[in-house]
């Protein structure tokens, strides 16, 4: 007979199975973290830049359509819907640069598509401005005195 205690094999397998346990649930976490990282958020980014440009391009050939179609006097306005969000969550749209070169640059967190504004800059009209989100309708307007 061994000299063991009558207790010692069950508190044995009793701290087995508490280090098993606690080693594998520590791998799990670890898991965890580096599937959501690599396998969810990377994916969802790099769809939410393809969506942002492609609301880029929708933006930018609504404005060269109002400002071509635009009168030498008196105002147009035109209205449009974009998607309220983007993978969940909010972005903005913002027209940036100057006369040399203008942009649709839409954002969010660390996430930046930036679309060419064709022709608008360089035009008669002068220099097209401003900004929006996705939420509700959107707006676009040419005034020929200015605003």
């Amino acid at each position: 007979m061994n000299n063991r205690t009558p207790g010692d094999s069950g508190v044995a397998t009793l701290i087995e199975y508490v280090m098993v346990t606690g080693v594998v649930m520590g791998l799990f976490v670890v898991m965890l973290l580096l599937v959501n990282a690599n396998f969810m958020e990377g994916p969802v980014n790099t769809i939410t830049y393809y969506a942002f440009t492609d609301i880029g391009n929708g933006v930018s050939t609504r404005i060269v359509d109002t400002y071509s179609i635009a009168p030498e006097e008196g105002n147009i306005t035109s209205t449009f819907d974009l998607p309220d969000d983007i993978g969940g969550k909010t972005y903005t749209v913002e027209i940036v640069g100057d006369t040399s070169g203008q942009r649709v640059a839409i954002s969010r967190d660390y996430i930046y598509s930036h679309t060419a504004l064709a022709g608008v800059g360089a035009s008669r009209h002068g220099q097209a401005g401003g900004n929006t989100t996705g939420a509700g309708i959107n707006r676009i307007s040419y005034d020929s005195s200015g605003f």
